[in-house]
């Protein structure tokens, strides 16, 4: 990973070599899906379906984005800390938003240990079991679509780069 000098602050940073296919997919999902719960503006759930129906068609699109929400619910509704999000616009992922997309990699490829860690990093809690189901469903039915993304795509260095779990909110 390397820190993006004008976006160091905000905690951006962009994966080399930038994320692509699958890994930009489920990045992409993750962060309109959560700016909609945040913002309540329907305009980023619409992002997320044109993203996925583009990428998958409209049925495989159906069952990915059902997924994806009960995951993204699930996450805002245990996290116990300030996730950080990317504007929609935006080519570049941060840091959470990285955790999130290695915790689906994670999970297709069984790397349990690492898909909890993403959990946890992601929650700031133990209260993981949820979200740990709605991305194992979700990460099964990317991979019924043939959108798997490679194993481990960072290696944990986003995972490394996170304040430790004491200066989080409690």
């Amino acid at each position: 990973m390397r820190r993006l000098p004008n976006a160091a602050a905000a905690g951006m940073t962009m994966p080399a070599p930038a994320l692509v296919g699958p890994e930009r997919l489920v990045g992409l999902g993750f962060r309109y899906w959560l700016t909609g719960f945040r913002t309540g503006d329907i305009s980023c759930w619409e992002r997320a379906w044109r993203a996925y129906s583009n990428a998958l068609g409209a049925t495989a699109a159906k069952s990915a984005v059902t997924d994806l929400s009960c995951w993204v619910r699930a996450i805002n509704r245990h996290g116990q800390r300030d996730l950080k999000t990317a504007a929609v616009d935006c080519d570049r992922f941060c840091r959470d938003e990285c955790i999130a997309v290695e915790m689906i990699s994670a999970c297709q490829h069984n790397a349990c240990p690492a898909m909890r860690a993403c959990a946890f990093a992601l929650l700031g809690c133990s209260m993981i079991e949820e979200v740990v189901q709605g991305a194992e469903s979700f990460a099964a039915t990317m991979r019924g679509a043939d959108q798997v993304l490679p194993p481990s795509f960072t290696h944990g260095a986003t995972l490394l780069d996170l304040q430790p779990a004491s200066a989080l909110r409690q």
